[in-house]
Order: structure tokens, then C-alpha cells, then sequence
């Protein structure tokens, strides 16, 4: 196994996936704190993100890798990948370029739900 390899392989025993081999990632504006977006990671999409330090995640409705942005253009770039004392989830420090939810909005939580009743 080569260095990167080595490392990578050091990092994956410290984490603990589900038993469909996902882990939640948690996604959080470095400058202001603020939770942007939750979505999964499997190993690949971790591997991918620590590699370009661009967020990948796994789809679970598409089943396939997927790079924050690659449609919409608003890329996610990773400052720093924390994860809990758990080892059960994730959370990234990024730089958001555009809006982070789908629906256009700068976070995937904008809605509250007592207001919403």
C-alpha cells in the first residue's frame, strides 16, 4: 500500500459506516458556523473529497457518487473534515460557492417547523 493509501486506510479504521457503508456528513460554512446541508458519505466519496478537497457524496435515491456542484456549479471546497466522538459522523468546514440546498437556497435547513404547522 502506498503512503496516501496507508494514511487513508488509518483514517477508515477510525470511522465507523453503517451497514449499508455510509456515514452522515454534516456541511458547515467555516466562516460563519453555519449548517449548510447534511448528506452521506461512503468511502469512495470521502476518498474523492480528501483527494480534491471538492465534497463528493454518495446518492442513496441514485445510487451513485456525486460532486457537490457538478450541475449547479456550486462547488463545495473542504478546509477541514472533523468527525464526532462516536467516529459515527462527519463534519466538513467548507467554503460554499453559490447556494448549498437544491431548491437554490443558501442552506438545506431555511424552513421551521413551528412555523410551518
Amino acid at each position: 500500500m502506498n503512503g496516501a493509501g496507508e494514511k487513508f486506510g488509518k483514517i477508515m479504521e477510525r470511522l465507523k459506516l453503517d451497514d449499508r457503508g455510509l456515514i452522515p456528513a454534516i456541511a458547515q460554512d467555516v466562516e460563519s458556523g453555519e449548517v449548510l446541508m447534511m448528506a452521506w458519505m461512503n468511502e469512495e466519496a470521502l476518498e474523492k473529497t480528501l483527494e480534491t478537497r471538492l465534497c463528493h457524496y454518495w446518492s442513496r435515491s441514485r445510487q451513485r457518487l456525486w460532486k457537490k456542484g457538478e450541475s449547479s456549479g456550486n462547488l463545495q471546497h473542504l478546509k477541514w473534515i472533523k468527525f464526532d466522538c462516536d467516529g459515527d459522523t462527519l463534519l466538513l468546514g467548507i467554503v460554499q460557492q453559490g447556494g448549498a440546498c437544491h431548491t437554490g437556497h443558501r442552506s438545506c435547513f431555511f424552513r421551521n417547523l413551528e412555523e410551518e404547522e
